[in-house]
This record gives C-alpha cells, sequence and structure tokens, in this order.
C-alpha cells in the first residue's frame, strides 16, 4: 500500500532542513547588506520585502505536485521565450545593455526566468522517454536550451546566457549521455574558441583580458577586481568587524551590494566568516543532493539534481568572479546579493526542490 511520505520535514510541504539553511542564509544576507548598503535600513527593508516574497513563491510552489507542474512547462517555457524576443524590441535599455521589461508597477527581467523554465523544459522533454536520449532528441534538448541562451546573449548578458545554456545542460549530463559525447563536445567547443571570441563584444573580450592581468588598467576595467581583491585580502582571518569596512564605505569597492557583496563580507568577517557561510552553502547543497537522490520519478530526479548543480555553480561563479579566479561577469550571490528577480527565481527552485521531495510516496511497512 501506498501513502504520502508524512515526516517531521514535511510539514505544509516544507523541507525543515532546508528551509532552516535558507532562512540563516537570507539573516546573515540582510546584516552584510546593512553594511555594504552604507548602514541604510531603507535598503534593508527593501531587501527583506523581496526575501518575503521570494519565500511566499517558494511556499506556493512547494504545495504543487511535481506531476501537475510538469504539465505548465511547456507553456512556461513558450512564455519566457516570447518575453526574451519582446525584451529586444522593447525593453528598457540600462547602462548599455537592454534586459528588462517595464510592467508599469516594477521592472521584470525575463532571463531570470529561463533560469528556471529551460532546465525543466529540458526534463519535461527528455523524461518523456527511456534514457539515454537517442541522438535525434538529444540534438532537440540542446536547441531547447541553446534557443533562450543566445536570445540572452543579444541582450548583451553573456553571464546569465552561459548560466541558464549550463542548466540546460546539466539535464542533459544527468541524462546519462556518453562520457565521448561529453569529451567531444568539449573537444569541439575548445576548437570553436576563436569563433566565439569573435562573436563578442569589445567590452567582453576587456573583461577577459583583464580577467588575465588585472593590474594592466588598475584605474580602468580592472578597477573593480582589484579593488575586491584588497577587500578580500585585508579581512585577514578575523576580519576588520561589522561595519568597520573600508573598501565598501569609503567607496571604493564598486557594486558592494549586488555583484561584490562577496567582498564585504571577507573584508568585515575574515576567514572565519567566510567558512561559516561556506559551511551554510555546503549543507543547503547536500540537502538538495539528498533530495535530488530521494526523487522518484524521471522528471523529479532530472530537475532537482539540475537545479542543485545549477545553484552550486552560482555559488562558485561569484566567489570565484570576486577574489579574482574568474572574469567578471555580474552573477550575485544567492540570498546574500541585493536583487528582485533573481531572488525570487531562487526561491522558486527551492520551492520546487521542496515539492519534489515532500509530495513523494513512499512504501508503506
Amino acid at each position: 500500500m501506498l501513502k504520502t511520505a508524512w515526516r517531521y520535514d514535511h510539514f505544509m510541504h516544507l523541507d525543515k532542513p532546508l528551509l532552516l539553511g535558507l532562512f540563516s542564509l537570507s539573516m546573515i544576507g540582510l546584516i552584510v547588506l546593512y553594511s555594504a548598503g552604507g548602514q541604510n535600513m531603507d535598503v534593508v527593508l527593501g531587501q527583506a520585502s523581496r526575501m518575503a516574497m521570494g519565500f511566499s513563491v517558494m511556499f506556493a510552489i512547494a504545495q504543487l505536485h511535481p506531476h501537475y507542474i510538469a504539465r505548465w512547462v511547456p507553456w512556461i517555457y513558450t512564455a519566457g521565450l516570447i518575453l526574451l524576443v519582446l525584451v529586444l524590441v522593447m525593453g528598457d535599455i540600462s547602462k548599455g545593455s537592454q534586459r528588462w521589461l517595464n510592467l508599469g508597477l516594477f521592472r521584470f527581467q525575463p532571463s531570470e526566468m529561463m533560469k528556471l523554465a529551460v532546465p525543466m523544459m529540458v526534463t519535461w522533454f527528455l523524461a518523456n522517454r527511456p534514457l539515454p536520449p537517442s541522438p535525434l532528441r538529444l540534438i532537440i534538448a540542446i536547441l531547447i536550451a541553446l534557443i533562450p541562451m543566445l536570445l540572452i546573449a543579444k541582450q548583451p548578458d553573456l553571464g546569465t546566457a552561459l548560466l541558464v545554456g549550463s542548466a540546460g545542460m546539466f539535464v542533459i549530463f544527468f541524462a546519462g549521455i556518453p562520457w565521448k559525447l561529453i569529451f567531444g563536445a568539449g573537444a569541439l567547443l575548445a576548437g570553436a574558441a576563436p569563433v566565439f571570441w569573435y562573436l563578442l563584444h569589445d567590452y567582453q573580450r576587456k573583461r577577459i583580458l583583464v580577467f588575465l592581468d588585472p593590474e594592466s588598467e588598475p584605474l580602468g576595467a580592472g578597477y573593480h577586481i582589484v579593488q575586491s581583491k584588497i577587500a578580500v585580502g585585508s579581512g585577514g582571518f578575523y576580519g576588520k568587524g561589522w561595519l568597520n569596512g573600508t573598501q565598501s564605505h569609503l567607496e571604493f569597492l564598486p557594486e558592494s551590494t549586488t555583484d561584490f557583496i562577496f567582498a564585504v563580507f571577507n573584508e568585515e568577517f575574515g576567514m572565519l566568516g567566510v567558512l561559516l557561510l561556506l559551511s551554510i552553502y555546503v549543507f543547503i547543497l547536500t540537502r538538495g543532493m539528498y533530495i535530488a537522490m530521494q526523487a522518484q520519478g524521471t522528471f523529479a530526479r532530472l530537475l532537482s539534481s539540475s537545479l542543485v548543480t545549477t545553484l552550486f555553480v552560482y555559488i562558485f561563479v561569484n566567489m570565484g568572479m570576486v577574489i579574482g579566479l574568474l572574469p567578471v561577469v555580474g552573477v550575485p550571490l544567492p540570498l546574500i546579493s541585493y536583487g528582485g528577480t533573481s531572488l525570487v527565481t531562487l526561491m522558486a527552485n527551492f520551492g520546487l526542490l521542496m515539492g519534489i521531495h515532500t509530495h513523494r510516496r513512499l512504501l508503506s511497512n
């Protein structure tokens, strides 16, 4: 006989360990944001309201059975493509990029929506047939991820485009494609690097060159990363203390509340604080992988595995960017950086994970 798996972590379809990790990160994010934002309570309250909205979205999605969500995936993906086209036609232009749709009461960034829609669509397409996929289905799955990726790159937003594309590719990887195809694709991409270099915008090429030698333009294109590394290094092991950071408070560090908030955290809380932050992230990722391993059904397993791996990429890319291991691509640190659309999308991600875990059915004893 089958019964719904109700346990201590299934109250209202919320996974308590995962919820605890998310709440802890959110509180740390608000504390750091207060300092990074110049002790401006309006900034903190604005972020708190966005977090409340994000947690509400997470709760709502967690109540939905994965089978019900799967029915809506093609419509969500199609709507996302239409919105991406509208961005290119009539989107708001900010800082040289056309990424936003003005909906009157608020602005909306459709590319954030595709971070979730793309892996869901690739999962929906592959889960309907036996795995690993046939060559034809593999090509179609790649196109599902490639089309929105190219539309987002056109805005231009190369960082988000790569993250959206990688989210779809993770689903394909977990679908069990042969390693020879993976290595072959890697070799093909490496061989096509000169072509990709030619297609990049001038500022994107400069970002890569500055990443290789940021000191070549310490007051120009390399300013962000130079100041970020100074902030990280000056924190030492114990940090300068909350509200005592100099790089952000003296406005040496650009984007201190968004992309480079991890540098602020490093400077004020030091390596000790970073180890605590990393331990919370590891806890959330470990819990997410546990949920993925316990998931029942091809759709739930592929989607949950992809979502957790994509979250790891977000964390790795932001931290790597801040400490100079990766080029600056404008990726926020999950639940720490200031933001609206990206935060709601991220919480929708966790809502899906919780729903997958709490709606599964177990054999009764």
